[in-house]
């Protein structure tokens, strides 16, 4: 497949035209269709000048043999009818956070898709900046030593949405930064929720998610609408090294500390010192890796291209929205059960 892969854009309202964006501005592909209810806003969003077809008839982009890929950019509810339409017709799917509305919803999208062999990924745009990358490499390579915790908060004011709580608002940004940047026999294996609503509004505005991971680690993720500022940070403690990622600073989005805890084992006390354990703190150097400038969703858009033509799964693939479902899930069981802690399944 040496030629550039047809594509079609679905929903052209909040994020749909950031994804248009980047597929214009790709080599790999080659924009075609702009589908939305409303054809007019597809237009707007296109502009008077352009030659990709706007249209609110989703049978004829599907119709397409041109086509090759579509990118789905509608309400999470839809996102069943919508995907699972382009991968009877044959495409490889896109599919904007969460995968879908519910975690069974998201098992057939992945199993219809394996079955055809074709790609179905999950739009986790954060997985794909320069930062989360990095905070990759330094967890998977073993350089900040074992995950001891993980926590990161993502506060702002608003947007109190109609249809979700706070949790399914903003937390998949952080389980599927998470779920990437996590070793896959340390991913999370319960998880504990705590809410409130204090606007009353009938849905949690602020919440607290514990997570274990298989490793007797800890992940906690805080989430709020209501706070007056906004905060995006995420600091991972490791045994040899502790990283923070400050998302809202440009000058210094990671540094990378060599500080904390050293424990002697009893194996290395003499026998006067062996009845109690020596805690040493560790007090280096932090250094702030360099970090290459490059937009997200054109790391998002080069991963797509690239699972299509290897023929392989892509990094932030069905399987990996689908763990993400199955955790929001299990949290909102936990919530109604006052904080419980509820095992996750066996990981997808």
């Amino acid at each position: 497949m040496t030629e550039t892969l047809g594509l079609a854009v679905i929903g052209a309202g909040y994020w749909g035209p950031n994804l248009i964006r980047n597929f214009q501005a790709s080599p790999e592909f080659r924009l075609r269709w702009v589908c939305d209810l409303d054809k007019s806003r597809a237009e707007r969003v296109l502009g008077g000048y352009s030659t990709v077809t706007a249209t609110d008839d989703y049978a004829a982009v599907l119709a397409d043999p041109e086509v090759d890929a579509v990118a789905v950019a509608t309400p999470a509810g839809t996102h069943l009818a919508v995907a699972m339409a382009a991968l009877e017709a044959g495409k490889h799917v896109l599919v904007e956070k969460p995968l879908a509305a519910t975690g069974e919803e998201g098992r057939r999208l992945v199993e219809e898709a394996e079955r055809r062999g074709l790609v179905l990924m999950c739009d986790h745009t954060y997985c794909y900046t320069p930062a989360v990358s990095r905070i990759r490499e330094l967890v998977r390579s073993g350089e900040i030593g074992d995950v001891q915790y993980v926590d990161s908060v993502r506060i702002n004011l608003g947007l109190v949405q109609r249809d979700v709580d706070v949790l399914w608002d903003l937390a998949p940004h952080d389980l599927s930064i998470l779920d990437f940047v996590l070793p896959e026999e340390d991913r999370p294996v319960a998880v504990a929720a705590q809410g409130a609503d204090p606007i009353g509004v009938g849905r949690a505005c602020v919440a607290y998610l514990t997570l274990q991971l298989a490793s007797g680690a800890i992940a906690h993720v805080h989430v709020n609408w209501l706070s007056p500022t906004k905060v995006r940070t995420t600091m991972v403690g490791g045994s040899k090294r502790t990283l923070i990622w400050d998302d809202l600073n440009p000058q210094q989005r990671l540094a990378l500390f060599d500080r904390g805890v050293d424990l002697a084992m009893p194996d290395e006390l003499d026998a006067g010192s062996r009845r109690e354990l020596m805690v040493n703190y560790r007090s280096g150097e932090m250094v702030a890796p360099a970090l290459g400038e490059k937009e997200a969703l054109r790391g998002v858009v080069e991963e797509y291209a690239a699972a299509i033509r290897e023929r392989r799964a892509p990094l932030t693939d069905g399987r990996a929205g689908l763990r993400v479902l199955e955790i929001l899930e299990a949290a909102g069981r936990s919530l109604a059960q006052g904080g419980a802690l509820v095992p996750l399944g066996d990981p997808c």
